[in-house]
This record gives structure tokens, sequence and C-alpha cells, in this order.
């Protein structure tokens, strides 16, 4: 009878060693192989980053540096707000246009920008960060003075600039610079300026988030 009940003991007092250390053991090393697989996972996903980047390293250094340089002003990597400024002035100089009263959000704590510069520029605009999208929206505002002629001849210039511009408004108003200049009859002097209007523009633009 003894004989019997020692084997019995001896497989009660294996299972509760089994359960009480090996069992919890063994769950360890079941979850460190998931671990070790996540970790795997995650290495050669990197790996596959590092491939795609050096391939696209490649081809961008194969580019042409002028064709770079275009690229980077039709689409740039943050708002850039003073150089577009300056390239409307830019613009706008030939046709003796002053840009007035330009306003945008100097300020946005999730989106690069510059500084509002000293002078007209003020705050105002509008930054969205398009939400779920590669690319961020900037707003401008600024108005302008010039003839009907000059009007259509910066707007020609404006389209054919490399940074991407959408125009959402433009509303002008009558400036008759005519008016108590004219003849003692009565009819505009023909060495009189012609009539001007001003300009107001709401124009959008677009940059690459990082």
């Amino acid at each position: 009878m003894m004989r019997i009940v020692m084997p019995i003991i001896f497989i009660g007092i294996s299972v509760a060693v089994f359960f009480v250390f090996a069992d919890p053991i063994y769950n360890d090393i079941k979850q460190l192989r998931v671990e070790a697989a996540s970790y795997n996972e995650a290495l050669s996903n990197s790996k596959a980053l590092e491939n795609a980047r050096d391939v696209l390293t490649a081809k961008k250094n194969s580019m042409d540096p002028v064709n770079l340089t275009k690229l980077q002003q039709l689409l740039p990597d943050n708002i850039d707000n003073i150089r577009l400024i300056l390239e409307i002035e830019k613009m706008a100089s030939p046709y003796g246009m002053i840009l007035k009263n330009v306003k945008y959000n100097a300020t946005d704590a999730t989106s690069p920008t510059t500084p509002s510069p000293a002078g007209s520029i003020q705050g105002g605009g509008a930054v969205q960060l398009s939400s779920g999208k590669d690319y961020g929206v900037w707003d401008l505002e600024f108005s302008t003075t010039s003839t009907y002629n000059n009007f259509l001849s910066f707007m020609k210039d404006l389209e054919k600039n490399l940074r991407i511009v959408d125009i959402s408004s433009i509303q002008f108003s009558s400036n008759d610079v005519n008016a108590g200049n004219k003849t003692s009859l009565g009819v505009p002097s023909n060495n009189l300026p012609t009539e001007s209007y001003t300009y107001s523009f709401k124009i959008r633009t677009y940059w690459l988030k990082n």
C-alpha cells in the first residue's frame, strides 16, 4: 500500500511544482518570443524604409540642381511667407503697383512661419494645417492700386510665377484720378493719367509638411 501511495504523492508534488514554478516561466518565455518577433518585424521595416530612403536620395541627387530649386519654389517645405511677399512685390513693381495692407497670420504654434517684419505687414490672415493631409494651406491678403491694363499684366505675371498660388477673391473700387483735373471745356486732358482702381486680393498658397 505504501508503495502505491508514494508515487502518487510524488506525481502530485511534480504537478504542483509545474504550476507554481514551471508554468509562469513558460508563459514568460512565450511572451519574450512574441516581443522578439515584434522587434524583428520592426527591424525589417526599418531596413525597408532605409532602402527606400536611399533610393529616393539617389534619385534626388541625380536631378538637375536648377530643377530642384524650381521644385522647391513650386511647393516649399515651409510657409516661406516673406519670400512670397517679396516675389509679389517684385512682380508688381514694373507696373508701379505698391502692395498695401498686407495681412497674414504671423504666429502659429503648430506650423513653421517667419515673424512679421516691421512696416505695413500685419497679422490677420490664416494658416491652415489641412489636417490629415501632407500639405498646409496659407492665406494672404493685400491691396494695390493700378490701371486696369497694368492689373491684367500683373495677373499674367502672377499666373506664370513658379510658386503655386490660387486667387480666392479680388475686389476693386474706382479711384477717379481725373476728378478735378479737367480743361476749361470740362474735358479731361489727354496727358493726364487714366482712371485707376484699388484691387484687394485674397490668395492661397501651399507648403509641404515635414
